[in-house]
């Protein structure tokens, strides 16, 4: 296995698949230190730990990350640098570099090294991946043109941490919103129950997918990791373990539901923009003012002299804009409606100077940033719109979840689309005072913390906490230690908050490996700091479902087996994980009977853990003291 990459997603993978799946990994990284911004880093920031020191909380020891062995030092994944690392020898690439041209030119030298290989690439540009994998796939083809369609599928895989991660980002910062794994048009939403108190029976849903560390007597748990061991989550328990399990929250398959589809919402395009938004609300009522004094008047003279509506209405309008003569011969009531005329004049002019001023203002602004109306509450301060930012942005968009965001750079990558979208925004560096605060944080209902650094994090959140102390947090952080305690110190001192923390190459990482081993990742979903992942797998070949039914398939803490795809081996559409096309019908039974026996033709959907996954593949065995 080649590992190509710059940041923390590439050593996270190439621990995954050492670790993990035990295979040998060859790792190429450039020389220097990861450059990109946009970047987990694998490092626990000494400013954060001063941080929870001044908060009087113990601050574990900062680790020295010890990355997988850099076999070849390189600038740029070159044709020379990719021989070097045994690329005509290797079975799987993973090209994760932080740049899309990067990226794409390395498989496509890869694919011209070694027709066969199997490519996992990192693509932000959804379109451009689409065309990369096409493009990869008629290159195999070409060179194996009796390859089988599934492995030819799994030649070229492109995937987006972003894209893996924003689902669960956005779930952790919405109260009720469930954390999803699409498969076959079918949401999995996976709901966290907490733990039930005296005399209450908790909800089992369809199944019990994980065991939380809170209970009812500590709510606020151990945000445990895989480190974490006995007082850790416990995730695919069985029936025996869930009985067992008296007042510990829990993670369950809540519901099922069609997600074909989404039909467009958006309405016909106007031609210009509406009167409300041209005009302000004060700007309108002074004109609608205006009008009605002129209406007034109107009938005022309608009715004390002898003239018709009509004539009524132009004489007044002549004498609004001071155009007709002046009443010198006229009766006194004439000359009084004259002079009541030219003062609604004179404070026409100012309203119609304002007017054309907001009209003019309104079309300039347009592809300006907006800011926080004033009555906003209720909503979801973003902070951070590199490419995380911008996708869990979209993602709380389409719940249509009020947003305002929070960027230092004006030229970040979300910032178009938060601009597209007229989503406020507020330029500045979060850890100033004022920034915070002119979001609306203390009327917000959750904040999610998305930049790059742990520390900027970690600081907004401890800052947004004085401000509003029951307010929704999830942070990003990379180091599991490092996240465990921030996670204790902020419940500790906000209990009745909800406090959360997640690192996007934890999420992002089975996903890839999962991919380089030939398999397709459904997606995944976090449990506190662990990953439960949802794959589509064929039984062939897997001696642990082969044969057996569905009950003697599960395996406590390991996989699960949780749909059957009921089509035919050569009907199988291959990526499970797309929206079915409209009249496509379903392939998966999610109500699968406990004793129906698994059948070598059959493919199924199962949620596994990292180990369970490996396991399973035959990809790992458990460590001894020759491993150490």
């Amino acid at each position: 296995m080649v590992v190509c990459g710059d940041d923390g997603l590439a050593h996270r993978l190439a621990a995954e698949l050492r670790d993990v799946y035990r295979r040998q990994v060859v790792f190429v990284a450039p020389g220097g230190p990861p450059g990109e911004p946009d970047g987990e880093q694998p490092a626990v920031p000494s400013r954060a730990a001063r941080l929870l020191r001044r908060a009087g909380r113990p601050v574990p020891e900062e680790p020295t990350v010890t990355p997988p062995p850099q076999d070849v030092v390189s600038p740029a994944p070159t044709e020379a640098a990719l021989l070097r690392a045994g690329v005509d020898r290797a079975a799987a690439l993973a090209l994760l570099y932080e740049d899309d041209e990067t990226n794409l030119r390395a498989a496509i030298a890869a694919r011209r090294l070694s027709p066969g290989l199997r490519l996992v690439v990192r693509m932000y540009d959804r379109k451009l991946g689409q065309h990369l994998e096409e493009l990869l796939d008629q290159a195999a083809l070409v060179h194996s043109p009796g390859i089988d369609r599934s492995v030819l599928d799994a030649s070229t895989t492109v995937l987006s941490d972003a894209d893996t991660a924003a689902p669960a980002l956005a779930a952790t910062a919405v109260a009720g919103t469930s954390k999803v794994v699409q498969a076959d048009g079918v949401l999995l939403r996976a709901a966290e129950h907490t733990p039930p108190g005296r005399g209450e029976v908790p909800d089992p849903g369809l199944c019990t997918l994980a065991l939380l560390s809170s209970t009812t007597t500590d709510p606020a748990g151990t945000e445990g990791s895989e480190a974490s061991g006995p007082q850790g989550p416990l995730l695919l328990p069985d029936d025996r373990a869930v009985t067992g399990s008296t007042g510990r929250g829990s993670v369950v398959l809540e519901a099922v539901r069609y997600a074909g589809p989404a039909r467009s919402s958006r309405r016909p395009a106007r031609r210009g923009a509406p009167l409300r938004e041209l005009f302000s609300r004060r700007l309108r009522w002074a004109l609608a003012g205006i009008a009605a004094s002129v209406l007034g008047l109107t009938l005022t003279t309608t009715l004390l002299t002898d003239a018709d509506p009509v004539h009524a209405a132009y004489i007044t309008l002549l004498d609004l804009f001071s155009i007709n003569d002046p009443a010198i011969d006229a009766t006194t009531t004439h000359q009084v409606l004259q002079l009541l005329s030219g003062l609604v004049g004179l404070a026409l002019l100012p309203l119609l100077v304002a007017g054309a001023l907001e009209a003019l203002g309104t079309f300039r602004a347009t592809g300006a940033l907006r800011r926080p109306p004033r009555g906003l509450s209720g909503h979801v301060v973003l902070l951070g719109l590199g490419k995380i930012g911008t996708r869990v942005l979209a993602r709380l968009r389409e719940l249509d979840i009020p947003v305002v965001c929070v960027e230092e750079d004006p030229e970040a990558r979300g910032i178009p689309l938060a601009r597209g979208l007229g989503i406020p925004v507020i330029l500045g560096d979060v850890t100033e005072d004022g920034v915070l605060e002119a979001a609306k944080v203390h009327r917000a209902h959750a904040l999610l913390a998305l930049t790059s650094s742990d520390t900027t994090n970690l600081e907004a959140t401890l800052y947004a906490r004085t401000v509003k102390p029951d307010l929704r947090v999830a942070l990003r952080l990379y180091d599991d230690d490092f996240a465990t305690a921030v996670y204790r110190t902020l419940r500790a001192a906000h209990p009745e908050a909800l406090t959360r923390s997640r690192s996007v190459t934890h999420l992002a990482a089975p996903a890839f490996a999962g991919a380089m081993m030939g398999r397709q990742i459904l997606g995944a979903i976090p449990v506190e700091r662990r990953v439960l992942v949802f794959a589509a797998l064929p039984v062939a070949g897997l001696p642990q479902l082969e044969g057996r039914t569905v009950t003697e398939a599960f395996r406590p803490g390991g996989w699960r087996v949780l749909a059957l795809d009921t089509a035919s081996p050569g009907t199988r559409r291959p990526d499970l994980a797309a929206a079915r096309h409209a009249g496509e019908q379903p392939q998966l039974l999610w109500d699968l009977h406990p004793g129906y026996v698994l059948r070598p033709e059959d493919r199924v959907v199962i949620a596994a853990t990292r180990l369970g996954l490996a396991e399973l593949l035959g990809r790992h065995r458990p460590r001894t003291d020759a491993d150490a």
